[in-house]
Order: C-alpha cells, then structure tokens, then sequence
C-alpha cells in the first residue's frame, strides 16, 4: 500500500470527524511567543542562524493531539510543542516535537492503516492484527509510549520529543546526526486520569494563562547524538539510552500570541522547514509530513 497525502488526512478525519478551519491533527492549541538564545555549545555544532547566540524571536504552539477541537484536555493524547524561529534576513526554521519519544509506525502508511483498523466490533477485530502483521514495529511500541498519552500537570512540565533524526552541519563541514527533546523548567508529579478529569475540560489551556500571568515559561533543548549504526531513518526505532546528550539553548515564552491565526491568517508548523546548517534525513514520515500539512491547509482554507 502507498497512501497519497488526500488519503492520510481522508483517515484522520475518519477517525477524528471532520471539523472545518482546524489542523487534521493536533487541532486544540494555544499560540505563544517568546524568545529562543542558543548556549556556547550550538554553535560549534551547527551554522544554523539560530543556534550562535543571539536571542531570536519565537512563536510556539502547545496542543493536543487529537483532530478534534472539542477534545478533553484530560483524555489521553500525545501533547505537542511546535515551535518556529524567526531568523535573521526574514526566514524561518521550525521544531516540531510530541509528548510521545517515537513515532508509532515506521512510516506512513502503516499510521494510515492503524486509524482505518479503529473501531468497535468483528470488522476492527480482524483488521488490527493484520495491521500489526505487516508493521511489527507497532507491537513493539504500543505498550512504551502508551505512559506519554497520559495528561501532564501542565504543557509546561511535559517533555517533548522530535522523533525524526536531523543532520547537524558545523561552520568546518563536520556532520553529524541529532534528534531533538524539550526539557520543562517545571516539574511536577504526574497526575492520575481521575484528577485530571476533575481539573476539567480545558485544564491544561487555564494553566496555561495562570503560569503566564507569573512568569515566562522555560524549556532546554537537548540534542541527542547518534552514533553508527543508529536508525536515521525510522522515527518509530529508540536510539540507545547512553548517546551523548547535549544541551543547546533555552526557550522563554512569555505571553499568548493574539496576532497569528486571525482574519484568515493560517500559521504551519512544519519539521522539514529547516535552514542552512540543519538538513532533514530521508525518514518516510518526516519527508511525507510537508505533503500531509498542504493538504490539511487546503481543506482549512477552503
């Protein structure tokens, strides 16, 4: 099976419902915008723009995962944080991470079977274990990233995760291959479904305004090395627990973002956008997500 872009966000809004002027996916979320300085250690790492040192301008995106704007915050659910970098001379560079450290399917076809074989009775009885026949990897991840699908506290004390594997590229020509993760200054204990239910239906937004009402909200990025041998191309596959790890920068948001996403104005947060020093690696998913997110535009805009 090959799926087209039309067919990927076909399922998602079979699955989710079709809600017009939202995202297909991650559909609930709350603009802010703030500042991201890259520390002493990015920039002998990369030439990326934004990784030297200098404060950039940032706007990011916490959300839910679902397609479905009218969704819970206490339901289970990936969380998202998509941050975009305004650079110097007026490009643009974008992070996109998720609560979930890997990506369910190894590519995208395998996503778009698994929301096709959702359901309730003999139909999605069958269908899931040929699913999970043909992509293996899903048995094998279901169970590990079932945890992050739990609520956090708060967007601001959940850790995010890249997934995909990007080749960093310093000022001498030397390569190498990182994944990204957002570390929350905040810490907090984990929270069971029930009290998370009982905080309501839009707890994590409400936190949201209450944390920003006494001060900025921080994440670190840290840089997680790969070595040979490492998949660089399977966003579904961990990279061994002991790669160095490297932290890069810290990102401040200090308030909502009330002047993006208004009177038609549609703001994408897509991982390919990278910039001089950053290249994208030949993982299906991240390469099919651009195409994903055309499509899921033109069904906003329309």
């Amino acid at each position: 099976m090959t799926v087209d872009p039309k067919q990927a966000i076909a399922a998602i809004n079979s699955y989710f419902g079709s809600h017009p002027g939202f995202r297909a996916l991650h559909a609930k979320g709350t603009l802010l915008k703030g500042t991201f300085t890259a520390g002493s250690e990015a920039a002998s790492l990369t030439m990326a723009a934004h990784m030297q040192g200098d404060a950039v301008a940032v706007t990011a995106r916490l959300s839910n995962g679902s397609g479905n704007p009218d969704h819970p915050d206490y339901a289970p659910d990936p969380r998202g944080l998509a941050v975009k970098f305004y650079l110097p001379g007026g490009s643009r560079t974008d992070i996109v991470a998720v609560t979930t450290p890997r990506f369910i399917s190894r590519t995208p076809e395998g996503f778009v079977e698994l929301l096709a074989a959702q359901g309730s009775g003999i139909a999605a009885a069958w269908k899931l274990p040929l699913v999970f026949a043909r992509h293996p990897e899903m048995v094998r991840n279901a169970p590990a990233l079932a945890p992050s699908l739990r609520p956090p506290p708060s967007y601001a004390a959940a850790t995010y995760h890249g997934q995909h594997a990007f080749k960093w590229i310093d000022s001498g020509g030397g390569e190498r291959f990182v994944r990204y993760t957002w570390l929350p200054e905040a810490t907090e204990p984990r929270i069971s479904m029930r009290e998370a239910r009982a905080r309501g239906r839009d707890f994590l937004r409400d936190d949201l305004a209450r944390r920003l009402e006494r001060g900025p909200i921080r994440f670190t990025l840290e840089l997680q090395l790969a070595a040979p041998g490492d998949p660089l191309e399977d966003a579904s596959a961990a990279w061994p627990n002991a790669r160095q790890r490297v932290r890069v920068g810290s990102l401040e948001l200090t308030d909502h973002e009330t002047g993006r996403e208004t009177g038609g104005d549609v703001l994408v947060f897509d991982p390919t956008r990278v910039t001089d020093g950053i290249e994208c690696s030949n993982d299906p998913v991240l390469q099919f997500r651009p195409k994903a997110y055309s499509e899921s535009v033109a069904l906003r805009t329309s």
